[in-house]
């Protein structure tokens, strides 16, 4: 930067506080949208009862972090008990339709891993991961490019896992959005454990 021109110095001066503080609206923005939706979802599952539609809930749960995430797709599998096999229980995106249902072999994927693991995990290019699972997406004609996958625990007890893909714009995950990821695991396997102790109750 040249300093002995002062109009040329405050003219990229003012250009340069203009855009931090458009970032700075912009996180703030998210953060306050966070917030909001993670307080929301947390009282929907504090009202859980036996008669809630566990699967809409967590439906909207997904496509609630999704939105904050900037992400275009993503998807909570549930771990089968009896195969280990996950099962792509709730589904957002242009593969929606044909991935629900979807069962993945027990370990297999970025997502198999995860489970196993228990350790989240964001990936900028899911292509140069040896542990990427590229089935799905030949099989779906899908293309996964950047993902952001959490465990769903319940104490030491695996549920499954969410995964997050493909940022808006191309965009690689943030620690941000790993964090609220995280959470929103979190309140899935509260929302996941509580209706399992339901069905308990009245199958006793």
């Amino acid at each position: 930067m040249d300093t002995r021109d002062p109009v040329r110095f405050l003219q990229l001066e003012a250009n340069r506080l203009r855009d931090e503080n458009r970032e700075l609206r912009d996180e703030l923005t998210i953060l306050r949208s966070s917030i909001r939706i993670l307080s929301e979802l947390q009282d929907l599952i504090q009202r859980l009862t036996p008669e809630t539609n566990v699967i809409a809930m967590l439906d909207d749960l997904l496509a609630s972090a999704l939105n904050v995430l900037g992400a275009s797709d993503g998807s909570l599998l549930l771990i089968d008990e009896d195969t280990g096999e996950l099962v792509f229980a709730v589904v957002h995106g242009e593969a929606r339709e044909r991935l629900t249902g979807y069962r993945m072999p027990p370990g297999k994927g970025i997502a198999g891993w995860v489970a196993i693991n228990q350790t989240p995990q964001v990936v900028r290019d899911v292509r140069n991961d040896p542990r990427f699972y590229p089935r799905v997406d030949e099989t779906l004609g899908f293309q996964t490019r950047t993902l952001a996958c959490v465990p769903l625990l319940d104490g030491e007890r695996v549920l499954g896992v969410i995964e997050a893909v493909n940022k808006v714009s191309d965009r690689e995950f943030s620690p941000e959005d790993h964090d609220l990821l995280m959470i929103v695991a979190q309140l899935a396997a509260v929302a996941i454990a509580r209706a399992e102790a339901f069905a308990e109750e009245q199958a006793g």
